[in-house]
């Protein structure tokens, strides 16, 4: 059985977990510039207030997972990352520190909301730049990081750092529209249409990027018939983009949210495709990378027994706490 790549799925699923839980809340604190009333944003806070700190456990699952399961990426990303990764968990803690405290200090209340929009999108923008670094390659040599402090830092990787913000706005957006209504509601309605729109075009330009500057994307993706697959991805990602765009026009509730996850699941899908089977593209692959079977085993069990239930208790809160979220009431209230 091959556990490396069984523990590979579940990294990415970990990942894709955590993107698109903590997604919706990392947007609210992207959107509220655009959202200045106080009671609009009182009432996105607390339609995420329940959920927000359990969904960073896939966070952890996929950070832990990685240095347990696969540690020389893990040696390999972590000097190549590490302000990135410094950027985001102080975005991450900023954030959640604010989040608590704009509902007690009302004095500084308006202090404590830029600390929560600050700190939703250094986290956001963080993880649009690690994404963009690790596409564009890590340089290793004799299996180990050899690159600057700098090197993660380039127009691509900031682009990928917006281009994350906007989906996560997107996410944002049509989370507000399932758990909202009137004014805010409407609102809600035309930033997912904007953002969504900008998201489709910068995974376009982002796939257009990396298939004309690295050959070994160009070979994966251009090599007729082996590709033939492959050119599935953007045909898919234009029936869901169109599915996302249509629902919203519509004015749809629930379905939004899930276009917008199918975007960014078909994004996910034909990135990973582009690197496949690297881990650290183009240096070091999945087996390369991966611990010893008998530790892949031991682990495996854990994780056989764990998952189960953070999939039961994430799906029990969210069970819970459904339904639109009020003016007049609300986990904080």
């Amino acid at each position: 059985m091959d556990y490396a790549l069984i523990w590979a799925i579940l990294i990415a699923v970990s990942v894709f977990a955590y993107v698109a839980l903590d997604g919706f809340d990392l947007g609210m604190g992207i959107l509220f510039p655009w959202i200045r009333e106080e009671a609009y944003r009182d009432r996105m806070v607390n339609s995420v207030a329940p959920v927000w700190d359990g969904n960073e456990t896939w966070l952890v699952l996929g950070g832990g997972g990685l240095l347990a399961v696969f540690p020389l990426a893990y040696s390999v990303l972590m000097p190549a990352l590490y302000m990135p990764v410094i950027a985001m968990l102080l975005g991450l803690i900023f954030r959640g520190v604010a989040f608590e405290f704009r509902f007690k200090s009302k004095a500084n209340k308006h202090w404590w909301d830029r600390a929560f929009m600050l700190g939703s999108m250094v986290a956001a923008f963080s993880q649009g730049v690690m994404l963009g670094a690790m596409l564009q390659g890590i340089e290793v040599t004799d299996r180990a990081y050899s690159g600057g402090w700098f090197d993660w830092l380039s127009p691509f990787t900031v682009f990928a750092g917006l281009s994350v913000c906007v989906g996560y706005a997107l996410l944002g957006a049509t989370w507000l529209v399932m758990k909202t209504d009137g004014p805010l509601q409407q609102r809600a309605y035309e930033y997912g249409r904007n953002s969504g729109i900008l998201l489709i075009m910068a995974i376009a330009a982002a796939s257009v990027y990396l298939v004309s500057s690295f050959e070994n994307v160009a070979e994966r993706w251009l090599t007729w018939p082996g590709s033939a697959a492959l050119w599935l991805v953007p045909f898919v990602l234009a029936i869901v983009g169109g599915g996302l765009l249509t629902s919203l026009t519509k004015q749809q509730e629930g379905r939004p949210y899930l276009w917008a996850l199918g975007v960014f699941l078909i994004a996910f899908v034909g990135f990973g495709a582009s690197i496949f089977p690297y881990l650290i593209p183009f240096e070091i692959t999945i087996w390369e990378a991966a611990a010893p079977d008998n530790s892949l085993v031991f682990l495996l069990v854990g994780a056989v027994i764990l998952l189960p239930i953070i999939f039961a208790y994430t799906g029990y809160t969210y069970w819970v706490f459904r339904g639109k979220v009020s003016e007049n009431s609300g986990y904080h209230e």
